[in-house]
């Protein structure tokens, strides 16, 4: 692995280990935070990469609408909403209910 791959997956990595239990947050808002151009796509991979990390919560990394698009990358395809739902976040259909009011955005939380 290039080194200038593995420090974009640690920033991420940084980013993702901020939010709080209970709480999740976006691909896509990630990327925006961390100003990186590679986008969610990118911050994708990152998560993909990180599901045999304990202390990085890839469950709390959703699609834009709330969706558990992440799912198949956990040992079992519940294991993401498993997760979720251990915390108090409520899943239906792959989807996070209540999305807007637990949605954490780092640019308001962590500050630029």
């Amino acid at each position: 692995m290039s080194t200038k791959k593995s420090n974009y997956f640690d920033l991420v990595y940084q980013v993702v280990r901020e939010i709080p239990p209970g709480r999740v947050c976006t691909y896509g808002t990630i990327a925006h935070y961390l100003g990186l151009k590679s986008g969610a796509r990118m911050v994708g991979y990152a998560m993909n990469a990180a599901h045999t990390l304990p202390d990085v919560p890839a469950h709390r990394v959703v699609n834009r609408a709330g969706v558990l698009t992440g799912k198949h990358h956990f040992a079992t395809p519940t294991r993401m909403q498993e997760l979720l739902e251990l915390e108090g976040i409520h899943v239906e259909k792959d989807q996070v209910q209540d999305f807007d009011k637990l949605f954490w955005d780092p640019e308001k939380e962590l500050g630029l």
